[in-house]
């Protein structure tokens, strides 16, 4: 049998009874669990106006909203989104006078405000010390790197010599109009260094004093080829790291970590970890990676996590873990890597100084689930001191982990005892469906953990040691508090555990801006919109809710022959026909129509008679809800008689008063859908399927079902018929709209010609982009458009028309005039000619 170092690897910590590179119970390892000290929480800051929005999504808290820059004379500041919409970066500076920690605010007592307004939420704060005069400006002492969604922006900090009062200088930005942001990072080399990694998988490399000399912040777009890497289609990026060399970068992705060497020439990429990997046997990891984080200063380790574990990798060893644990974090988000002589520090004695200099702790968890637990490991340190073993092992870094993981209570004044548990559950059971229980709590949207040294100006000596955390809660406070490593998990907090009050209400906080209106407000139960949107569970809400028992009698639904031939009838007029095939959709378009609206409408002329009738209904059939005693009725979208721009899909809601009266009385007219598509389609699932339990019901998703339905018609579009100039094409399904005049036309079954084009942007300096030269982000289900082409130029040869239809040849769009029949004369078709001739002469792509 193998015992070498990869075999024991694949062993997770936690999900084995004994797994080999665990050490446990030895007392040379020292203390490894951090308990916060209830005597030690000092409030530093509240105000209202910089408090996080009680809406924000849970995708608003991916990453750390707090970051800490260490600066002279025994200060720190502390950076943060503020504003209504979190688009200025905030700072407060914090010193050590008389052992504590004193806050710097404004002349008016709040915080310090970058004058910039990036215009969109702030996603993502990092922050660098710089350590000498930057851009000619002696008085700065960082650089600070703020990421909206589309956009990334620069701050110089300075602290005045006079007065030490902090400041930020807008230096500039870059938009990336084509694909998000996914993440950013500061080089740990040349601190003028920045990386920037989009949707799309394209990097930036930023030097800002290059940038800032030349006042261009264009930045310089790395050239790596990701088709040679083996990336999945369905991969998504996570983020960039600087390793151990400043061109030698570590790029994660869902399903994959890589390493890209730009030393020379060309540019190398090599796979550092893969889901799946083979040679594992039964133990092949196949979950996507959520979090991603470079390990220590070496730049050779990093750590990546998955739903459900936590791996360990060297750079040197690629494809095999060096250790993984079993983490038991629900929706694992943020990650990084401490020296565990940070976080247990200013200790009494000495004793455990060997340990803790060569020891590791990861801090993994998530911000909006409020979970958080403490990954430590090393070297060996089974051996007796001063043995031939103990000497190699100083030079052969085996890294075992110590102890198992144990949880960190990131708030400070909770109480983790069996009571105090259960109650927050039931609380928690007790909140609408619709409310997030994070809505009525105050949490932490992040946190930072001051230098040791400041540190050791705070507090006495520990026993064992600890760290000072800063974090800043939801509501708007900033914290400090002390954690102690401890010999053991204390559970049962006398403070917390003595505290029964309730959720507090935080619904209608409204940050700095002030409410003119009246607040009472009136929710809808849209639960279904909600699991839709949030936890992808549609399916067990709606099998909960149809295994619900009934307040009334069932009455079964009659539906006239007459009701289902107008549905029939007005959907087919809006582009949906009873058919199956991919081509008969086609037929249907008489606009240029994304691969979305087609595969949208192949799921609706997919839906049996029977929902349909069920999907729409008319204004006389409804009942008005009762709200706030009074009854109130609801409001739909009328089903048109004839095509409409913005299509059926989008069309615009119905003009009515919200109450009926004498002047708008009932009518019959076709509205709809008064149920989503979503839940139609579940409906339908059921159905064909049978599954009627919940434990059936996670194989269903609508999103799944529509990702499907659109290759499905990339690749009928991709089978039709070509032209000869078919060679000319990118992606091999794309017309580029500088090649727009040699069509690609694909016909039908009933030779219906068709042209797919691609929206490609182009700059008036280059008019011609190769799509492989640029890689932006372009997703093909709505960039790629089908529309006919003019039946002049299918046939090859003029019909004799005379009249309105003639101004087919001009537009791809069906034109369907509301006018009588009329014939032009000679007048009129030499003025059309001249229309004609111009608007050829005006395409320029």
């Amino acid at each position: 049998m193998d015992f070498s170092e990869e075999w024991k690897s694949i062993w997770p910590i936690s999900s084995v009874s004994t797994p080999p590179l665990l050490i446990s119970s030895n007392p040379s390892l020292g203390p490894l669990f951090f308990n916060p000290s209830p005597n030690t929480l000092t409030p530093l800051f509240s105000k209202p106006s910089f408090s996080s929005s009680p809406h924000l999504p849970p995708s608003s808290l991916l990453h750390n909203r707090l970051h800490l820059l260490r600066c002279p004379n025994d200060a720190v500041l502390a950076l943060f989104p503020v504003g209504a919409n979190s688009d200025q970066v905030g700072f407060l500076l914090l010193s050590v006078k008389d052992s504590s920690l004193d806050v710097r605010a404004d002349r008016n007592g709040d915080v310090f405000v970058s004058t910039k307004r990036l215009k969109h939420r702030i996603v993502q704060i990092l922050a660098t010390p710089t350590g000498y005069s930057f851009s000619g400006n002696s008085d700065s002492v960082g650089l600070v790197l703020a990421c909206t969604m589309y956009a990334v922006h620069w701050f110089s900090v300075k602290i005045d010599k006079v007065d030490s009062k902090p400041g930020l200088i807008y230096l500039g930005g870059k938009v990336f109009r084509s694909c998000a942001v996914v993440s950013a990072c500061w080089s740990p080399h040349l601190s003028e260094e920045c990386l920037v990694l989009l949707q799309s998988g394209d990097l930036f490399l930023f030097d800002l004093d290059y940038c800032c000399s030349n006042s261009n912040f264009k930045g310089n777009r790395l050239k790596i080829m990701w088709d040679n890497a083996d990336c999945s289609e369905d991969g998504k990026w996570l983020g960039c790291e600087f390793s151990w060399h400043p061109r030698i970068l570590i790029v994660a992705r869902s399903d994959a970590v890589f390493l890209v060497d730009l030393r020379f020439d060309e540019c190398s990429v090599s796979c550092l970890a893969k889901i799946g990997m083979p040679g594992i046997g039964e133990l092949v990891h196949k979950e996507p990676l959520v979090a991603f984080s470079m390990a220590g200063s070496d730049g050779f380790h990093f750590t990546v996590a998955s739903k459900s574990l936590l791996f360990l990798y060297d750079i040197r060893n690629p494809l095999l873990p060096v250790l993984q644990w079993s983490h038991s974090i629900d929706k694992p988000c943020y990650v990084r890597v401490f020296k565990l002589s940070e976080l247990r520090s200013h200790s009494k004695n000495d004793k455990y100084e060997e340990a803790s200099e060569s020891g590791f702790c990861i801090i993994m968890g998530s911000f909006w689930k409020c979970e958080w637990r403490i990954f430590c490991y090393g070297s060996s340190f089974q051996d007796p001191k001063g043995s031939t073993a103990y000497e190699i092992s100083k030079f052969c870094k085996s890294y075992y982990a110590w102890e198992l993981p144990s949880d960190l209570a990131l708030l400070g004044n909770e109480c983790f005892c069996g009571t105090c548990l259960s109650r927050k559950e039931f609380l928690k059971g007790a909140l609408p469906v619709w409310v997030n229980w994070q809505q009525k709590k105050d949490i932490v949207v992040g946190f930072g953990i001051l230098d040791k040294d400041l540190s050791a100006l705070l507090y006495e000596p520990d026993g064992f040691g600890g760290f000072t955390l800063i974090r800043l809660m939801s509501s708007g406070k900033l914290e400090s508090q002390r954690y102690c490593s401890s010999w053991d998990l204390v559970k049962k907090s006398e403070i917390a555990h003595n505290d029964l009050s309730d959720f507090k209400d935080y619904l209608c906080s409204m940050g700095d801006l002030e409410y003119e209106f009246i607040k009472k407000f009136k929710y809808f139960k849209l639960d279904y919109l909600y699991e839709y949107f949030w936890n992808a569970d549609l399916a067990k809400l709606l099998i909960w809710n149809m295994k619900k028992p009934c307040g009334g009698p069932l009455q079964e639904p009659f539906f006239s022959v007459e009701f289902r031939d107008l549905i029939l009838e007005k959907l087919k007029v809006c582009g949906v026909t009873r058919s199956s095939s991919v081509s008969d959709v086609f037929r249907d378009i008489s606009i240029p129509t994304s691969i979305h609206e087609v595969a949208w409408r192949r799921v609706w002329s997919g839906l049996p008679v029977g929902l349909l009738q069920w999907a729409f209904s008319s204004y006389s059939e409804f009942l008005e809800v009762l709200m706030d005693r009074k009854q109130a009725s609801l409001e739909f979208l009328i089903v048109p008689d004839s095509p409409q721009l913005p299509p059926f899909f989008l069309r615009k809601p119905s003009c009515r008063s919200n109450k009926w009266s004498h002047k708008v009385q009932r009518d019959d007219a076709l509205v709809g859908p008064v149920l989503p598509l979503p839940m139609l389609s579940l409906l339908q699932n059921i159905h064909e399927t049978g599954h009627f339990d919940l434990e059936e019901a996670d194989g269903f998703s609508f999103q799944e079902e529509v990702s499907l339905e659109c290759k499905e018609v990339m690749k009928v579009a991709s089978k039709m018929a070509v032209s000869e100039s078919s060679s000319e094409l990118h992606y091999d399904h794309a017309v580029s709209l500088d090649n727009d005049r040699e069509e690609t036309w694909i016909d039908t079954q009933s030779l219906k010609p068709f042209c797919l084009y691609d929206q490609q942007p182009f700059s008036a300096k280059c008019p011609r982009v190769d799509p492989k030269q640029d890689s932006g982000y372009k997703d093909e289900r709505f960039a790629t458009l089908i529309f006919k082409k003019p039946q002049e130029l299918v046939d090859g040869a003029r019909e004799t028309r005379t009249g309105l239809e003639m101004f087919d040849d001009l537009s791809s769009v069906e034109l369907k005039f509301d006018a009588p029949v009329m014939n032009f004369k000679e007048k009129e078709l030499q003025a059309y000619k001249v229309l004609k001739r111009q608007f050829l002469k005006s395409i320029t792509f």
